[in-house]
């Protein structure tokens, strides 16, 4: 039902407010509630008003204080949400349906303006030693359930993936897969998209655009770099996502590391000149970390949402 100024307010404009899930009208509840898929963020939400019931100023100041700390988490700002006491005449506020769709659309983009957040390092696993053809690592964190994840990356959440490598070991092959490392820099998946902060070598493949919610129970590619190296422009490094179900139903997120060492050197001999790697075969020791940067409580919401557990799910080199 419309709500415009000049009309008298009624329960159905206020639980509108409340409970609407969209498309074109969303309430508090679906914003900030429990929601479904890139809405909800686990907040307590408001009740609704009986019908033919006078809506109150405590139930009016109950939706416009969750609205303004949703707002504070996300940084929107908002020209509808300020109190009334009990007695005061309540004329329309036409903007309130314009900031609720407002912080719906900042949610549904994984609260990209949030600078709410805590860092917490969730695993880190390393190569048993050099390689020289090819080396795997996966690693997992969990949710303590569905929600929470969908809330976690709604909220702002991000899980930061940092490639190490051990230089100084094997020559130009520490180099070229240190340049790798570095061009990805720190790679971070987030609710509709990921980032990484390097830059350079060759992007042969470029998944920036997938974040959370385009993932599937197969892995996507976040991104693949190639050596820009002379000698060296087959060698690879690539960081894969997957999730263990569909969004709204999957808790586990599986982040894959894959190195290549495509171009191999000869061995040199005992005839080797000082400062000559005896190996040049063999590729350096390398890492997966990962990080959670998680939505924490400094600005609207009322609890951190955090991952639960993580572990190791594959490492191999060879």
């Amino acid at each position: 039902m419309a709500y415009v100024a000049g009309d008298t307010i009624l329960d159905d404009h206020y639980n509108g407010f409340a409970t609407d899930t969209g498309p074109t009208n969303f309430g508090i509840n679906h914003i900030a509630g429990t929601g479904s898929g890139e809405y909800g963020l686990g907040q307590t939400t408001i009740s609704t008003v009986n019908v033919g019931d006078t809506v109150s100023a405590a139930q009016w100041n109950s939706l416009f204080t969750l609205m303004a700390n949703i707002a504070n988490h996300t940084n929107d700002t908002l020209t509808s949400t300020s109190a009334v006491t009990s007695g005061d005449t309540i004329a329309a506020r036409a903007a309130v349906q314009t900031d609720l769709n407002t912080l719906a659309a900042s949610i549904a983009a994984g609260c990209p303006n949030t600078t709410a957040t805590g860092s917490n390092a969730v695993g880190s696993s390393s190569f048993g030693g050099t390689w020289n053809t090819s080396g795997t690592i996966e690693r997992s964190v969990t949710f303590a359930d569905a929600d929470t994840m969908r809330h976690y990356f709604n909220a702002g959440g991000k899980i930061r993936a940092v490639v190490g490598v051990t230089t100084g070991i094997d020559g130009d092959k520490d180099t070229v897969f240190n340049d790798l490392a570095t061009a990805i820099g720190n790679l971070d998946i987030a609710s509709q998209a990921s980032t990484r902060s390097g830059s350079g070598e060759t992007l042969t493949t470029d998944g920036l655009a997938n974040g959370f919610h385009d993932l599937g129970t197969g892995y996507t590619t976040i991104i693949k770099l190639t050596s820009d190296n002379s000698g060296y422009t087959s060698n690879t490094l690539e960081i894969s996502a997957k999730l263990d179900a569909a969004v709204g139903t999957a808790i586990t997120m599986t982040i894959k590391m894959v190195a290549v060492d495509a171009d191999n050197d000869d061995t040199y001999t005992a005839g080797n000149t000082d400062g000559v790697p005896v190996n040049p075969n063999e590729a350096p020791v390398m890492s997966l970390s990962l990080t959670e940067l998680f939505p924490n409580d400094s600005e609207g919401l009322a609890a951190a949402i955090q991952t639960s557990s993580n572990t190791e799910v594959s490492n191999s080199a060879s």
